[in-house]
């Protein structure tokens, strides 16, 4: 893709986003416009957004519509992305920027079985054994701006941690974290030398116009990463395909909390669906299965996810969100069914991939806070 026409492609979706309703501060263009400028090696493209004065519409200054934020740059087909790399997420449009990487496991059940260090046979629907392969995934922070834009697609605050055991709350998020797959991350660069808004940007990151990308990891960075990396690790993938409708799983050990005189382990997962087809599909039901290494098997039926029904459309492909499981065991595993209503009315199941559901060996107590 040309230049010109990949700027056009940009153009034409952030002008069809402002002409729905009030403009936002920006919103991300559809995945498939960002699919397009993924691809033909467009390393001198502008990337372009709405000018940060367009607060409202009441202030919106006339003329320019679109300002230059960065510099598409070429994906990378081979290798990894440095810390510090900026980015748009092909997917969720939204801007970020690496921390770090993690090598995970992918379990595809829709690829034949290749040769690799690692095979898994969960005890689930078809009992199918897939072999892993390892896939590169980031850890990143995402741009406050840009989170009010993604939150009916993606979950902004998926990355959730057991609070103290003197802590009223179960549970506590991190704001603005996310993991991103390899072939998600559309670099570019920029001369703003702090182009991404997140609390954590100044205290993990610093400006450094001699490396490439220029914002490099402080101390403080390196020092989190390794205090909570049990915590924070992603290792397991799962992947399947049901009537184009993909179903993707990544599962994380939280850590083990006593409760009346038992313990409790608990995991969150965190599921992304897309729609690989042209035909709009709305999410209805869901049925999981949960088998617990102490011999109990749960059914858990419900409407939607997390409360919704979402849509996925050709324009929206895509939906993301995280939740949680507790066991009385140190381990188990999970499979079910998606149930999806297609413009007819007609209804069709979607697999959701078995996936395990492992603890720690090495077992410390949950963070109780960001450590540094």
């Amino acid at each position: 893709m040309s230049g010109g026409a990949a700027r056009r492609y940009v153009a034409a979706a952030l002008g069809r986003a402002r002409a729905r309703g009030p403009p936002p501060l920006w919103e991300p263009p559809p995945a498939r416009h960002l699919r397009a400028l993924g691809t033909g090696g467009a390393a001198a493209l502008p990337l372009l957004l709405p000018p940060r004065r367009h607060l409202s519409s009441r202030n919106r200054p006339e003329g320019k519509v679109l300002e230059t934020v960065g510099v598409f740059e070429a994906p990378k087909q081979h290798g990894k992305y440095e810390t510090g790399q900026l980015f748009l997420h092909s997917v969720f449009g939204y801007r970020g920027i690496v921390l770090f990487p993690w090598q995970a496991r992918l379990y595809d059940r829709d690829v034949a079985s290749p040769v690799t260090e690692k095979s898994e046979n969960v005890a689930g629907h078809g009992s199918k054994e897939v072999k892993g392969k390892t896939h590169t995934y980031y850890q990143v922070l995402i741009d406050a701006r840009d989170c009010p834009h993604i939150s009916q697609r993606s979950q902004t605050e998926a990355v959730t941690f057991l609070a103290n055991h003197d802590d009223s709350r179960a549970l506590y998020a991190i704001p603005g974290l996310d993991y991103v797959s390899h072939e998600d991350i559309l670099p570019y660069s920029s001369t703003d030398q702090v182009p991404i808004q997140h609390e954590l940007f100044e205290r993990f990151l610093m400006y450094d116009q001699t490396k490439v990308p220029p914002f490099v990891a402080r101390d403080t960075l390196c020092a989190w990463q390794e205090k909570n990396h049990p915590w924070l690790e992603l290792s397991d993938v799962h992947r399947e395909t049901t009537e184009n409708i993909r179903v993707t799983v990544i599962p994380f050990y939280m850590g083990m909390r006593e409760a009346q005189n038992s313990h409790v382990y608990w995991w969150r997962y965190c599921i992304r669906l897309e729609n690989l087809d042209s035909e709009v599909v709305q999410l209805r039901e869901r049925h999981w299965r949960i088998f617990s290494l102490s011999g109990t098997l749960e059914t858990v039926r419900g409407r939607g996810v997390v409360g919704r029904e979402p849509v996925l459309s050709k324009e929206q492909p895509a939906f993301q969100y995280s939740s949680h499981v507790s066991l009385q065991a140190s381990s188990g595993h999970m499979w079910g069914t998606f149930r999806f209503e297609r413009p007819d009315g007609s209804h069709f199941d979607v697999r959701i991939p078995p996936f395990s559901l492992e603890s720690n060996k090495d077992e410390k107590t949950p963070p109780s806070g960001l450590h540094w």
